[in-house]
């Protein structure tokens, strides 16, 4: 499929997608690390920077925690990733200790950072919600004060044909829905 956008926007935008496929090589972190500085330079209420990201690399000890995390499904693709991301968000304001009601928000702006980030280095990035979220609190120590918010898996593009069958059908860029469906003047409509 071709993505096609209604209004001229970046490429880079445009053409940033999720593949599954992924090669197994491993990062260095001269490869890895600039993808979490692009994450760090995200936009946040009162500059807090709720985002945490903590990972396992391909052929450390902690990776076996992370893989473990995740569902069946999630498993038998992200075997082949070079890194696993735990992406959690601080759930008050650092400055007053109050709640920050946009911390999910924040990290979600971090998260799309990373993504295009990899994509412009022609990296792969697949965001999950298929894992055990309190287990990773668990496992991973993360205190209370933080929320789990999602697992992103990391590598260098592979052929679709490194996929099950099942999956290979799904590896391409997915359309969006419409504007008119997301975007409302005025008020709420469904």
């Amino acid at each position: 499929m071709k993505r096609k956008a209604n209004y001229p926007i970046l490429p880079l935008i445009l053409n940033r997608w999720s593949p599954r496929a992924m090669t197994g090589e491993e990062m260095s972190d001269e490869e890895l690390m600039p993808l979490f500085e692009a994450a760090r330079w995200s936009p946040s209420s009162y500059n807090n920077q709720p985002w945490r990201f903590i990972y396992a690399k391909r052929g450390t000890p902690a990776w076996k925690t992370f893989f473990d995390l995740m569902v069946e499904f999630n498993q038998s693709w992200t075997k082949n990733a070079a890194a696993l991301v735990v992406v959690v968000s601080k759930k008050t304001f650092d400055h007053n200790q109050k709640p920050c009601r946009t911390h999910s928000f924040d990290t979600g702006s971090a998260w799309m950072a990373l993504a295009l980030e990899a994509s412009h280095r022609g990296l792969v990035t697949h965001g999950m919600e298929g894992f055990d979220f309190a287990k990773a609190a668990k496992a991973l120590h993360i205190p209370d004060d933080y929320q789990v918010e999602a697992m992103v898996a990391i590598g260098k593009k592979a052929p679709k044909e490194s996929l099950p069958e099942e999956m290979q059908k799904k590896e391409e860029p997915s359309d969006r829905r419409p504007l008119k469906e997301i975007v409302m003047e005025g008020k709420f409509r469904a």
